[in-house]
């Protein structure tokens, strides 16, 4: 029986301005991966977007998705298994990640990644190591940018039948007498710069329901509420529509709430631009895995430049000030990272000696030489007494001329979200299951418990879009 058999329901769904079998809400990887993989299976679907344009903050990723036991890692006799990258995030998560989350984004990583191959996503011919993996298992889409992998995904929704309705936010669940999800009630027209604009409507939903809003990383209100130190001078990656509307309208409905408190901070952020911006390229890709990061009050390295997120995080804010991140060109070409775009912009800075780049940022010239010949040496050696970092197959002593840039972290990922299980069904604060709710992506909360590894929260949009689009069209 459906939601709209009963006549008490028939009626409800006589006022109803749009019925489709699913709902996703959300129209970033986890709810255009749920909208496709749920019209492939017969299903009519709606994708609402509070936004004008589509793609959230994915669309401005980085576009890397770990994956672990690919055929890109085979072919270039790379050892990895979904085993090693749970353990990996297991680690990261420092006892926190729900393990049956962890578990399930680590072993469906490779068939998520083949996946995008057959939708036609085009990704680089090399696989990445990011900070806290023991394999490399980043898989770079495009030029480094999730549009490469948005935009095959909104082109096979819109083959198929999948409608869209931008500026469309949600307002709060609607429930028919039993307590299961029917529908929405949402205002279209919606401008994310005017919380309360748009005009009310409600819309139904046959079957179910997916919510993959995503994280609330702009929303300064609510993180700093769970911490008090992510206040409006801390600046976000985040796009500003990056808000806790769906999370909380589900936490009103019954859903319960998992470690809202646990907010990550991007390590590879630049105090001299907003946003995202270019600086991360330069850092994530060149800097952090071949280069080193210095504090430039003593000119000495600090921390291990391919620790996890939260570890080097909290090394930099330690500080007190913003880091200096380095690399050569021979760091810029290995990683295949132009800096020209952030040269321009003057977050990036090329000096054509150690003591042109120790005088540019008021550093003791002396330490500096000497700090990064003894890094040049560890990485002869293929070595880092030091830190303990490991020293990349294709690394090379670093020399002149160099690349730097101002480091400082910003809200960049909030593990914290909505209690789910392995089948991306939502759960209330007595475990039991909201019928017709299913989520995915960052508005889940626990898969990452205290720190999301780099990449990996692709591979949880992905891998989850996918069961909560075959559990909604069911």
């Amino acid at each position: 029986m459906t939601p709209f058999q009963s006549a008490h329901e028939a009626e409800f769904a006589a006022t109803l301005d749009v019925v489709a079998d699913v709902l996703v809400v959300g129209s970033g990887f986890a709810g255009l991966t749920a909208a496709l993989t749920a019209r492939r299976l017969g299903a009519t679907v709606h994708v609402i977007e509070k936004m004008k344009g589509l793609g959230g903050n994915s669309v401005i990723s980085d576009g890397v998705i770990a994956a672990a036991g690919t055929s890109f890692q085979k072919r270039q006799g790379i050892e990895d298994s979904p085993e090693s990258m749970l353990r990996d995030m297991l680690r990261a998560g420092r006892g926190l990640s729900h393990e049956p989350l962890a578990r399930a984004v680590a072993f469906g990583s490779a068939e998520a990644f083949e996946w995008l191959l057959e939708l036609g996503v085009a990704f680089q011919d090399k696989v990445e190591r990011s900070g806290g993996h023991a394999a490399s298992r980043g898989h770079v889409a495009g030029k480094h940018t999730g549009a490469a992998i948005i935009h095959p995904l909104l082109r096979h929704c819109r083959e198929e039948g999948v409608a869209i309705a931008t500026q469309t936010v949600l307002d709060a669940f609607v429930t028919n007498q039993s307590g299961r999800v029917v529908g929405l009630d949402v205002r279209e027209g919606h401008d994310y710069r005017d919380l309360d604009s748009g005009t009310p409507r409600r819309i139904g939903a046959a079957r179910a329901v997916v919510l993959a809003c995503g994280g609330f990383g702009a929303d300064v209100a609510f993180r700093s509420v769970q911490d008090p130190r992510l206040d409006a001078t801390v600046d976000t990656t985040n796009k500003p529509s990056a808000l806790a509307q769906g999370l909380v309208a589900a936490m009103r409905l019954g859903a319960a709430p998992v470690q809202l408190s646990r907010i990550q901070l991007g390590p590879w952020g630049s105090p001299d631009e907003k946003g995202f911006g270019t600086g991360p390229g330069f850092a994530s890709y060149a800097a952090f895995p071949y280069g080193l990061v210095v504090d430039p009050t003593t000119g000495k390295r600090f921390m291990n430049e391919l620790g996890d997120r939260k570890a080097r995080s909290d090394a930099i804010l330690a500080l007190g000030h913003p880091a200096v991140s380095i690399a050569d060109e021979m760091a810029c070409e290995v990683a295949s990272y132009d800096p020209a775009k952030a040269l321009r912009r003057g977050v990036v800075r090329r000096f054509e000696s150690t003591a042109e780049l120790g005088a540019a940022y008021d550093m003791p010239v002396d330490a500096l030489e000497q700090t990064i010949d003894s890094f040049a040496a560890g990485v002869a050696k293929g070595e880092d007494a030091a830190f303990g970092k490991s020293i990349l197959a294709d690394a090379q002593p670093p020399k002149p001329p160099f690349y730097a840039m101002r480091t400082w972290p910003k809200v960049h990922f909030t593990m914290g979200g909505l209690r789910s299980d392995a089948e991306a069904r939502v759960l209330d604060c007595d475990g039991r299951i909201i019928p017709g709710l299913y989520a995915a992506g960052e508005v889940v909360g626990g898969t990452h418990g205290d720190s999301r590894l780099g990449s990996a929260a692709i591979a949880e949009c992905i891998v989850f879009g996918r069961i909560a689009g075959r559990a909604a069209a069911r």
